[in-house]
């Protein structure tokens, strides 16, 4: 404080006078304190005596850095290990020295803490473990490249080719032998910290470290390296072995479908002979004769082998169709279960004798499978896979055997150890007694009597009350006609003058250039300071360069065009840039900081107040070229492409974003984003489309806090599920299925307290767990009891949508911000045909959070300037509601130039802001 108020020319009046009256002095006696500077250092003595503390002396340095050294054993934060040095000082009663002293401690304390780190990774590895390291930096002649680039390589195309190549280089991880232990003798930050540094620096900038933190990294990457290629490989397998599956479906289907005209002639045929039976019992005649007179027994025969080959179709199961493609199978699926050890517990033993007796047979080289071979697929394949001869087929068996280790994979019942996706379904809850506190704190009883008590008597309250409305028509929108509910569709209207307002905001935005904006934003909101390198944690020096980047993945264009098209950058500076300051978590950190800083916008509570949200997928295509990623969704054509799953604020900021299958369901993806945004919003209710609703995502949503609002495309199809006995409520008992298991929620209650907290601590992802429990073969116990839960809380959002019509209204204007993200989106999203051409997933969020980031940087820069011609036009003596200004959207993108040359030097010259187009003609940029 003395330092503070040394600096000052006159002391704050506000501060005189507190300290005055804590010295019950009066104010003007102490307005020239500190005139003489002898004075203040009297007065440090006197106090520190007296508070019996001491000032920092030169020996107290190495303590100082052990503190230090203590505080970054986790992290290369300078604050988090400045702090540390801070409160050991405290602790010890010693005075803080200045601020430099402090710094120089910590910087001291984090090379050391390094080293640590460094040695403890090493520790126990064998000189030949440590050349074998050392040899991964070596360029091999017949590759041309190092041994550790071509480890990192992994293929993302999906071959049965690729897997073995996948398998080859997990082989060659696994020779140098490095133990997987090693990396918990640090700590799991700086355990994190050194993968990051492995995966994203090149060979050559690693060989250029000091030999123990060289060899530390490759330790980590190699741990790391282990576990995503045993996934890679899995993964890969999976999809192989489902696709043969997929088009045996598919297959079938189209064989049935060619056969549609056939089934509808001998139909007829049969309904013709149906009709002569019935004739020839009215007139007692012979029914023998009646038919041949009337359809006739030559007919009948005739088609007594086209039925016969229908019903054969019919009848196929997928297991039959898909063993054709037994050959593709055998390419890989060998050299994959020789390689993996599966594990299981007692109720999957059988798979694990299955998979190990495959790979004998495929050792010995035997073809005939053992009659006694374990079977622990479904029935009905057990009888397919039994010739009529009593052999085993071994094509069959096998192919049975890779599907049913698929799903058992796919829900954790099986596992493989150094794995990271394929983990014992266990290890990724919480343990009870960590999860207890959690549970306690979201206000979740202990019991499941209690909860299931309280729900009971609420939704029988509100069954009964939605009853006696819905007889008595009092409900809006709603009718209920012939045992069905009919729902009135939202009408969403907005007031002529809101669509004037609107358009004039829209004529006074300045043009701007997109490199422009950005740097306008990043002046204002600081959102690069996000951008940290990797490797020393300091901020990017070229802030051009680093927007440069962030385009480059927001426009699809690459960093190669992006050069190109540039002005003040380089290719080589952005190849740098990304490769040191572009990660997830840095796009994350960035995204937050625009979020927070359009939330902080007093326009922006006008539109909401931060605590609604919707989500929505935006389907991409992928790359033209043969295996191109991505999979089909017949929604969106006979593409193959990827989704852009993002969540948007009521306040129009996109908050959330990740890359999904454009195959797979969006609800598991709901929680992701509702849980680990970052950002200072505090969402409380959520809306989604029927995509995004599943009974689970119900449960889970009401536990963790969240109102789920889905717009459900089927809410007549629906039905309201009691936990009383459905006959409690005769009048709506069309509506209603079966009552709840309460039975179920009751004995797993403890295991979905441990989900629940497991979520909410981040332990595990929400959709990872959702994907797992919907893997089972055979319903799992947790997963019914959380989908009776779902059911429940789904009742209730029912009842909520029936009788409160602001509720769909607000749902409708949620989604509706959604579709304008998505336009905006499609407006830049547009290099490369707005195709995905890059294959690994991190390349590919890497568009998605780049894309994210310039629709946040537009929204804030929007919101801004819609402030200020609001301003101008009340200024103006205009009278402007926010009930208008609601109408309006920080969405628009006519006024910005996204092509064309990207002029980063200029843009980087530019200072203050564009003033407002006053002149009444709206121009497009």
């Amino acid at each position: 404080m003395a330092q503070v108020l040394s600096r000052l020319a006159v002391l704050p009046g506000e501060l005189v006078t507190f300290i005055a009256e804590q010295l019950d002095l009066p104010a003007e006696t102490l307005a020239d304190y500190a005139s003489r500077e002898q004075t203040m250092t009297d007065h440090t003595r006197e106090l520190a005596a007296a508070l019996r503390l001491r000032g920092a002396a030169r020996a107290d340095i190495p303590f100082m850095i052990d503190a230090a050294t203590k505080a970054a054993w986790a992290t290369d934060n300078g604050i988090v290990i400045a702090a540390g040095v801070i409160g050991a000082l405290r602790e010890a009663r010693v005075l803080i020295p200045s601020v430099s002293t402090v710094e120089r401690a910590g910087i001291a304390g984090r090379v050391r803490a390094r080293k640590q780190a460094s040695h403890a990774l090493l520790s126990g590895l064998r000189p030949e473990q440590l050349d074998a390291l050392d040899a991964l930096l070596i360029t091999e002649p017949n590759k041309g490249i190092t041994a550790l680039t071509w480890l990192k390589a992994i293929p993302t195309a999906v071959k049965p080719d690729h897997v073995r190549d996948i398998l080859h280089r997990l082989r060659q991880v696994r020779e140098i032998g490095i133990p997987a232990k090693l990396s918990t003798f640090v700590h799991p930050d700086r355990y994190r910290q050194f993968v990051r540094e492995g995966r994203a620096s090149p060979a050559y900038l690693i060989e250029r470290y000091t030999a123990s933190r060289r060899r530390a990294t490759l330790v980590a990457c190699l741990i790391d390296l282990e576990e995503r290629l045993t996934d890679a490989a899995i993964e890969m397998a999976e999809k192989l072995i489902g696709t043969a599956f997929s088009r045996a479906k598919n297959t079938q289907a189209r064989r049935y479908a060619a056969t549609s005209k056939d089934v509808a002639r001998l139909m007829r045929l049969f309904r013709g002979t149906i009709d002569a039976l019935s004739t020839a019992l009215e007139n007692d005649s012979d029914p023998i004769e009646t038919v041949d007179e009337t359809v006739g027994w030559a007919t009948l025969l005739r088609a007594r082998h086209e039925v016969e080959a229908l019903a054969e179709t019919v009848g196929v199961d997928p297991l039959t169709v898909a063993a054709d493609r037994y050959a593709t199978l055998r390419k890989f699926a060998p050299t994959l279960i020789e390689a993996l050890e599966f594990k299981a517990g007692r109720g999957s033993a059988r798979t694990i004798a299955g998979i190990r007796m495959l790979r004998e047979l495929n050792r010995s080289g035997k073809r005939d499978v053992p009659p006694d071979a374990p079977m622990p697929f479904k029935k009905d394949w057990r009888k397919l896979v039994i010739g009529p001869d009593g052999k085993i087929n071994r094509r069959l068996y096998e192919t049975a055997m890779l599907a049913h280790l698929r799903n058992k994979l796919r829900s954790g019942d099986v596992w493989v150890e150094r794995s990271s996706a394929y983990r014992r379904f266990d290890s990724y809850l919480l343990p009870e007694p960590v999860a207890a506190p959690i549970v306690s704190k979201l206000g979740l009883p202990s019991a499941a009597d209690e909860w299931l008590e309280q729900r009971g008597r609420e939704l029988d309250w509100r069954l009964k009350k939605f009853a006696y409305r819905l007889k008595r028509n009092q409900l809006e929108g709603v009718r209920f006609v012939d045992d069905r509910l009919q729902i009135s569709p939202v009408k969403m209207t907005t007031p002529a003058e809101a669509e004037v307002l609107a358009d004039r905001l829209d004529a006074m935005m300045p043009r701007i250039r997109i490199t422009e904006l950005l740097h306008e934003v990043a002046r204002e909101t600081g959102f690069m300071a996000a951008f940290t390198n990797l490797r020393t944690g300091e901020n990017c020096p070229n802030e051009s360069a680093l927007l440069a980047a962030i385009l480059a993945d927001a426009t699809n264009l690459g960093l190669s065009r992006m050069a190109a098209a540039s002005q003040g950058v380089t290719r080589d500076q952005l190849v740098w840039t990304q490769d040191a300051y572009i990660r997830e978590d840095t796009y994350r950190a960035a995204l937050a900081t625009i979020i927070k800083a359009q939330h902080r916008l007093p326009i922006a509570a006008v539109w909401g107040d931060g605590t609604t949200s919707s989500s929505d997928g935006q389907f991409f295509r992928g790359g033209k070229r043969v295996n191109a990623g991505g999979d089909i969704n017949a929604r969106y054509g006979i593409d193959p492409g990827f989704s852009f799953y993002t969540h948007v604020s009521d306040q129009h900021g996109p908050y959330h974003v990740k890359v999904i299958s454009a195959a797979t369901h969006e609800a598991p993806y709901v929680l992701d984003g509702l849980l680990h945004h970052g950002s200072n919003l505090s969402i409380a209710e959520h809306f989604t489309d029927t995509g995004g609703a599943t009974d689970h995502v119900f449960a889970l949503c009401a536990m963790l806090g969240f109102r789920f609002c889905p717009r459900l495309r089927d809410f007549p199809d629906r039905r309201l599920i009691p936990i009383e006995h459905p006959a409690a409520y005769p009048s709506i008992g069309p509506l209603l299925g079966k009552r709840i298991r309460a039975d179920v929620i009751r004995e797993h209650w403890d295991e979905v307290m441990r989900l629940v907290a497991s979520l909410k601590a981040g332990h595990v992802a929400p959709s990872v767990m959702l994907r797992k429990l919907a893997a089972y073969e055979r319903q799992n116990q947790v997963d019914i009891a959380l989908q009776e839960i779902g059911k429940i809380e789904r009742t209730q959002f029912m009842l909520d949508w029936l009788e409160n019509p602001s509720l769909r209204r607000r749902c409708q204007a949620g989604l509706n911000k959604s579709e304008q993200r998505h336009a905006l989106t499609q407006a830049i999203y547009t290099f490369r045909q707005g195709r995905i051409i890059d294959r690994s997933h991190e390349a590919q969020q890497y568009r998605a959070s780049g894309l994210n980031l310039v629709i946040a940087a537009i929204v804030y820069w929007n919101s801004t300037y819609m402030t200020e011609a609001m301003t101008h036009l009340r200024s103006g003596g205009e009278s402007i509601l926010d009930d208008l200004l609601a109408h309006t959207s920080p969405v628009g993108w006519e006024h910005i130039a996204f092509s064309g040359d990207f002029l980063w030097d200029r843009a980087a010259k530019a200072t203050g802001r564009k003033p407002l187009n006053l002149s009444g003609k709206q121009r497009a940029a």
